[in-house]
């Protein structure tokens, strides 16, 4: 008896271990708060907008930022201009300077050179006591002297007047070096402010696609919520304003394809970046081949000619009574509108990737070949892709590079 409860027991914590590790993929991509009512697709239009506005905000901010750094690397320059034309002036002013040293102390060693040859011919005394008066004594003897202390004061000017020429010649070197260095600091802060302006930019560009998306979904629910129950403030219920067909089963959205890429963390073809998160499943398959909606549902969002990601469309679904936003990028064109209520037999668009990607002379730069990028999430969020934490894969598709199917209905079942 006891080994066969401790066999039940060990049996037991095997199983619990073991179902720790058994999820779906809900589990792993835990669900997000979904819009509900109609005052949720509000907020979803105003949290967009407001972040919008925000980023208008910090490119303003950071124009005018670039635009002081500029002004102060123009001021920059001009001291440098300045401070070079000043050195340039000290360097001639030594130059002329050790000149007149040299000329000196020439003539200095001439003049010694005549004292001490007439003074070992008593010449010096005889040109002293030669003096016809006494004031002329005085004078001959003062003007030796004068001689000699103007030669020694002239030398001790210059040699003054050269040292402090020496010492501004470095001061403006160090200033050179100093306004070199503020303006390289000044060009390298611009930069950065210009990589924050385009990375803002890039940002509000999808945040635009956001915006438009969910006032177009705001204003088409609220309509339909007009005309279906007769209200429109924030607490109607979204799914009481549409007639949305039943949803027993996913099907493809494909007649066939081959999985080229899954969800999940990849490196990136286009960048090369690692840990690049991929947010669907790629399907490889011929460029124009029809696009059907997987499950029916409502258009949430439309986004043209996205410089990554091309023709977007956004389909809110509910599949077995549970809520989820499915999306198809990079469309060659698309068939329906934001509001429109589809089946899975509505052909919503056709596949592209290739004539529309940059490298083949079209607007998307997020793809270099014929195939469609595939996602589901759970939740509604009023057309556009929330976070990673609500992607799932795609249910009836294995998430593995090179799984193939041949059907809507050849569903994977793992």
């Amino acid at each position: 008896m006891m080994k066969k409860l401790e066999y039940i027991f060990r049996f037991s914590l095997i199983l619990i271990f073991s179902l720790s590790f058994i999820v779906s993929p809900e589990m792993v991509y835990a669900s997000g708060q979904d819009l509900e009512t109609l005052g949720d697709y509000r907020k979803a239009y105003e949290k967009l907008l407001a972040e919008k506005r925000a980023n208008d905000n910090k490119t303003t901010q950071a124009k005018n930022e670039i635009k002081q750094k500029e002004a102060a690397i123009a001021d920059a320059r001009g001291e440098l201009t300045l401070a070079e034309a000043a050195e340039e002036e000290a360097q001639v002013k030594i130059t002329e300077s050790n000149q007149a040293i040299e000329e000196n102390k020439k003539e200095s060693e001439k003049v010694l050179v005549y004292m001490q040859q007439v003074q070992n011919k008593n010449a010096y005394v005889e040109y002293v006591t030669g003096s016809s008066s006494m004031t002329e004594l005085i004078t001959r003897i003062e003007a030796i002297k004068q001689v000699s202390d103007y030669i020694q004061v002239t030398l001790d000017n210059l040699e003054t007047e050269i040292d402090k020429n020496e010492k501004l010649k470095i001061e403006l070197e160090n200033k050179q070096k100093e306004l070199t260095n503020k303006i390289s600091s000044y060009q390298s802060a611009v930069a950065k402010l210009n990589d924050d302006v385009d990375s803002i930019a890039e940002l509000n560009e999808k945040i635009e696609d956001q915006v438009e998306n969910a006032r177009k979904s705001y204003e088409e629910t609220k309509a339909a919520c007009q005309k279906k129950v007769g209200k429109t403030s924030d607490d109607v219920k979204v799914s009481t304003c549409f007639e949305i067909p039943y949803n027993g089963q996913w099907l493809q959205p494909l007649t066939k394809g081959v999985i080229t890429s899954k969800v999940g963390y990849r490196t990136d073809p286009i960048t090369g970046a690692k840990y690049s998160f991929h947010s669907g499943i790629d399907i490889g398959v011929a460029e124009g081949t029809p696009i059907y909606a997987s499950a029916a549902g409502k258009v949430s969002g439309i986004i043209s000619r996205s410089s990554c990601g091309g023709n977007k469309v956004y389909i809110d679904v509910t599949v077995n009574g549970k809520k989820y936003t499915t999306y198809y990028l990079h469309l060659l064109r698309y068939n329906v509108k934001v509001g429109d209520v589809v089946t899975q037999n509505t052909v919503i668009g056709y596949v592209g990737g290739y004539s529309t990607s940059k490298s083949h002379g079209g607007y998307d730069g997020c793809t270099t070949g014929a195939h469609l990028h595939y996602g589901v999430q759970s939740g509604w969020y009023s057309g556009y892709v929330k976070t990673a934490n609500v992607l799932i894969p795609p249910p009836g598709m294995k998430n593995s590079v090179g799984w193939r199917f041949y059907s809507r209905t050849d569903l994977y079942v793992g």
